[in-house]
């Protein structure tokens, strides 16, 4: 077998170039290779197309790159949780491009394989397809994305032998798995280097031959940014509690689930093995648990979407990014629970940007909302000046044409029955004159 080259992360950041393209693995800073990104951020290499899901986090990861004004542009699907990120883009100072999270999956994955494209129904009459090729396949829209490659790709794995094989570590295989196919050169970082044969073969995720060097080095709980650690004290109004709560009532035993952020995620905390839901989670696990109780985060635990720590159920399965959306789109998720900024009477829903809001990501919603077999939002049925969030048609950004199955707010619950919306029941305390009132679209009543 060859053996891979074991370097320093000083050597490793003298690989990429000005004007080079690195793609960095990682799902916020959950299996970021931060000690190549850090090492990168001292030398004086500039112009840099930055590919990854997010830049890291303020200052950690990708973040330092950009706070030292080495990245001309930047390519992923959630900058929001880097604040920095987001008013660079929304300043002009950096270049950016925002992609679907499956999509980008995808397309690394496809770039890796020496696919040149492929044609996907996410954010197809979105603001993310303007300008790109369409075409109508069994009756469906789609959008033509090409694949991604980068002269460069840094990652991060849990161990590697020195023939290049990795494994990785829970969630940790993320954007990893793939971008360490879709680079002409791979470096990877490594918390464990151990001999040839070490490893059994029948666990390497990604094998030796895509590895052009290695660098060992040790995560610290500082390297984690905000998945260090679980947050404490999450305070609940009763209103939200009780869209959660009236969520659950859909899901049915063995149901492969997907929670969003916001109001889905109290729907986890209201999960117990009786209900026997399987959920998953898009970066890359099946069989989500509940937070761990012994206050332990990313360095003994795996994340969840909301680079949460969490556990893992009996019987659960880790993954990589492109097969966690490739069941997504193939149908294999039966619900997803997500948070909603509109929906209006033709079953769209706008959930992920705002104009003129320090918001600059669309993550995995537009592969969700497109992909599940069936879709729930739950949000308030106002906004804070009181106007309505049900409308006759969305006046926000779309996230998806026509796939809204059903809307939960706190006054009533509607779905689209016979392609309109119908009440169907309402929330505790809530009055149909209410309703009446504070929806703007016009609904068909068919309670019980």
């Amino acid at each position: 077998m060859k053996t891979v080259p074991q370097i320093t992360t000083e050597q490793a950041a003298a690989f990429v170039k000005d004007g080079d393209t690195l793609l960095q693995g990682g799902f916020g800073m959950t299996g970021n290779p931060v000690h190549l990104m850090d090492a990168l951020s001292k030398t004086e290499t500039k112009n840099i197309t930055f590919i990854g899901n997010n830049v890291g986090e303020a200052g950690i990861g990708g973040g330092r790159l950009l706070r030292n004004g080495q990245l001309k542009k930047m390519i992923g699907s959630f900058f929001t949780s880097n604040p920095e990120a987001v008013k660079a883009a929304q300043d002009g100072i950096v270049e950016y491009e925002l992609i679907p999270q499956g999509t980008l999956a995808e397309a690394l994955r496809a770039g890796g394989a020496g696919i040149g494209g492929f044609y996907t129904p996410t954010a197809a009459g979105t603001t993310i397809a303007e300008g790109k090729e369409t075409k109508i396949i069994d009756g469906v829209e789609q959008v033509f994305v090409k694949g991604i490659r980068g002269d460069v790709a840094f990652i991060r794995a849990w161990k590697a032998d020195t023939a290049g094989n990795l494994i990785y570590r829970m969630t940790e295989q993320n954007f990893n798995r793939a971008m360490a196919t879709a680079a002409d050169l791979v470096v990877a970082e490594v918390e464990e280097i151990v001999p040839e044969g070490t490893l059994d073969p029948n666990y390497i995720h990604t094998p030796g031959c895509y590895v052009d060097y290695l660098v060992q080095a040790t995560l610290t709980l500082e390297d984690l940014g905000s998945s260090a650690s679980v947050s404490k004290g999450k305070k609940v109004s009763e209103d939200r509690m009780n869209i959660a709560k009236r969520a659950l009532q859909e899901l049915k035993k063995g149901d492969v689930v997907n929670l969003g952020i916001g109001i889905p995620t109290l729907v986890a905390d209201l999960i117990t093995p009786k209900h026997g839901v399987i959920l998953h989670t898009e970066n890359g696990m099946l069989g989500v648990g509940p937070e761990p109780v012994d206050g332990g985060g990313a360095m003994n635990y795996p994340v969840n979407a909301g680079k949460i720590p969490v556990t893992a159920v009996p019987g659960s399965s880790y993954f990589d990014s492109a097969d966690s959306f490739a069941m997504i789109r193939g149908k294999h998720v039966d619900v997803a629970v997500m948070g909603g900024l509109e929906v209006d009477e033709h079953a769209n829903l706008a959930n992920w940007a705002v104009p003129g809001q320090p918001l600059l990501g669309v993550g995995g919603a537009m592969d969700l909302a497109s992909g599940a077999k069936t879709l729930i939002i739950t949000m308030n049925h106002n906004n804070r000046d009181g106007s309505s969030k049900i409308l006759p048609t969305c006046t926000l950004p779309l996230t998806t044409l026509g796939s809204v199955d059903m809307v939960i707010t706190e006054l009533a619950v509607f779905k689209y029955i016979d392609n309109k919306l119908t009440l169907i029941e309402l929330m505790p305390g809530a009055t149909l004159e209410e309703i009446r009132e504070k929806t703007e679209a016009k609904f068909v009543e068919q309670l019980a």
